[in-house]
């Protein structure tokens, strides 16, 4: 264990070693050999389409640097913080990104970002000046006042119009993240990203670049307001979009939506079992599959099947299921797209009942207004929370809430890295009271300080982050008194949350650039007898161990102790054990016994006792147990 987030370069080569060995040479990428083993679909032309910008190179330097950054838990900013499955982290979202690639890589069904928008009057992390080292970078970000609150004039920088990389900027910020975003997605997993006209022809190319061209979805369009207002010079905007993109469009299933008030219209008719709509049983389609090319017996006795250029919508035992349930409806037609056995056109066409209890339908690309509504509703939202406005244009629930249900289904993991407000997560509590569900959340919010002259700092809300965590404790109150007015019968929901924060790692780093003869060496040995820095805190150091260890933010953790008192903990039911305190003989024997794959402990935990540190090494490789000293 080396401290270090994932080498995003290292995993790149070893993938590409399994998958192409042939073009290496000496370790390194043969570009010849490269020509060979892909023949034409490799561009080697000069000129070639593609997206660039000043600022590229370093920001894929961004994603290649490792961090040592850890995460350290908030208890007491939490609710149920040792049951709850939902997360809150507060922190800069590239490193807390990158912190979470070895924990949640491909476990994350949907993410929705709502990133700056890049209007002229953004602030957001950038390089000011492209030659910018990680050092630099990290001085920034940790830069905070006497309180602790990060200084907006070391962390920011307001990316102006006049400013001469003004859209490179944007792309340098943007293009890091939304590239770990991907590794943490699933195969079937999705992102909607929100953005307006300012740089939505950017994000699209960007985004066919990280996620590829082929799994661009949609570029939904919500008409977020009226248009009213200040008349504008040429047109009043009234739409923005989420942009679309699948982590893989062959493993996404159909994605489903709730109808709008027009589409509810059509369901015209009634039967015993409800409300429904006819709809064509067939439908246009020039395949040829004989399965959905059957004849169907009418009421007259006729037989009628579909003619050139249709099909059936299922086969034959899906449709005679049907026809048993009283779901097919036959009527007498001379427009039918069926023929009879003779080739002539049928005297009936068939439909299927769709009921309304059944509910969905393919989205469209412009979200319905009747189910969304306008933007405004996010503020009235908050006013209703806070009893005052605490948040400049936070979006609606109710527009996350669609999209969440498109998505994804009512048992997934949603990760927000741009949380703002805290919508996502209140959009997935409220979905969760709605249909019994157990969406889980993941947001991320950097605790950018807030105006002094704010509504929200006047209320005691000094950084964004702390209206996120407030409006989600507020959330959870008024769900729980919901539940205890109208005593819902439901299976019990997750109203908790974790809070995490951003910290440096609690162990020291080998600083091997720094070492430039022998008294800077024996510097660096001397420094790491004890590789815990003297401030860190156990349990900060534990949620360490077990980040880096792979192991998400909701593993279960429980506190033990050997029959002589010796704590130690176990980790996912035992899996892993981690032992922080002084170990001896004793000890380890009673590990072992436990049969843990693997033992994490600190090298000051043999208090220099080489020999039992020895000792515990052949110990536990008799057993088969992994062993980690730190």
């Amino acid at each position: 264990m080396n401290g270090l987030s994932p080498d995003i370069k290292t995993e790149k080569i070893s993938q590409l070693k399994q998958i192409l060995p042939e073009i290496f040479s000496e370790d390194k990428v043969d570009p010849d050999k490269l020509k060979l083993a892909l023949g034409d679909s490799l561009d080697t032309d000069d000129e070639r389409y593609h997206l660039d910008w000043a600022g590229k190179s370093e920001a894929f330097r961004a994603i290649q640097t490792p961090t040592s950054a850890t995460l350290a838990p908030a208890p007491e900013e939490s609710v149920n913080f040792d049951a709850t499955q939902n997360v809150f982290i507060e922190g800069e979202n590239l490193e807390v990104l990158k912190t979470l690639q070895k924990s949640y890589h491909g476990k994350i069904k949907m993410i929705y970002i709502d990133p700056p928008y890049n209007t002229g009057n953004d602030s957001f992390i950038y390089p000011d000046k492209f030659s910018e080292s990680k050092d630099e970078y990290l001085k920034r970000i940790e830069d905070k006042d006497e309180s602790g609150y990060l200084l907006k004039e070391g962390f920011f920088r307001k990316n102006s119009k006049e400013n001469g990389h003004y859209h490179s900027n944007w792309l340098s910020m943007l293009y890091p993240r939304l590239f770990l975003a991907r590794n943490l997605l699933r195969d079937d997993g999705v992102i909607f990203v929100s953005i307006d006209d300012n740089e939505v022809h950017n994000l699209r190319l960007m985004m066919n670049e990280i996620f590829g061209e082929e799994n661009f979805i949609s570029q939904f369009i919500w008409n977020s307001s009226t248009g009213g207002g200040i008349r504008s010079k040429y047109v009043n905007q009234s739409h923005e979009y989420s942009v679309c993109y699948a982590k893989n469009i062959d493993n996404l299933p159909m994605f489903y939506a709730e109808l709008s008030l027009e589409a509810v219209k059509q369901y015209n008719k009634k039967d015993k079992k409800g409300i429904y709509r006819e709809k064509d049983f067939a439908w246009r389609n020039e395949g040829n599959n004989p399965n959905q090319k059957y004849f169907i017996t009418c009421p007259d006795g006729s037989m009628a099947k579909p003619k050139e250029g249709y099909l059936f919508r299922f086969i034959k035992e899906t449709f005679e299921a049907a026809l048993k349930k009283d779901m097919v409806v036959f009527k007498e037609t001379n427009t039918s797209p069926l023929i009879d056995k003779n080739d002539n056109k049928a005297r009936y066409n068939i439909y299927i009942k769709k009921y309304l209890g059944d509910g969905t339908g393919a989205p469209t690309s412009l979200v319905p207004k009747d189910i969304v509504g306008i933007s405004n509703i996010g503020t009235e939202e908050i006013k209703d929370l806070f009893d005052k406005d605490v948040f400049n244009n936070p979006k609606s629930t109710r527009y996350l809430k669609y999209l969440i249900k498109v998505g994804s289904k009512n048992e997934e993991l949603i990760l927000d890295f741009f949380a703002g407000s805290g919508t996502t997560a209140h959009a997935v509590l409220d979905l969760n009271k709605e249909d019994g569900g157990n969406r889980k959340f993941i947001c991320v919010q950097l605790p950018e300080k807030t105006d002094e002259d704010s509504e929200a700092y006047k209320a005691g809300y000094k950084t964004i982050a702390d209206i996120s965590k407030e409006r989600i404790r507020r959330v959870i109150k008024k769900i729980k008194e919901e539940e205890k007015q109208l005593k819902l019968d439901k299976k019990e929901l997750d109203l908790g949350f974790k809070v995490f924060k951003l910290q440096p790692s609690n162990f020291k780093l080998w600083r091997g650039d720094t070492i430039e003869n022998g008294a800077d060496l024996e510097k660096q040995l001397d420094n790491f007898k004890y590789p815990v820095k003297p401030a860190a805190v156990q349990t900060n150091i534990l949620w360490e161990l077990i980040i880096k260890s792979g192991y998400d933010l909701t593993t279960r953790i429980e506190k033990k102790k050997t029959a002589d008192g010796k704590p130690y903990y176990s980790i996912a039911d035992g899996e892993t054990i981690i032992a922080l305190d002084k170990l001896d003989a004793k000890t380890v024997k009673e590990i072992i016994k436990q049969t843990p794959k693997k033992l994490i402990t600190l090298d000051t935990s043999f208090d220099d006792n080489d020999q039992l540190k020895t000792n515990t090494a052949l110990q536990l490789k008799d057993a088969e147990i992994e062993f980690r000293v730190v």
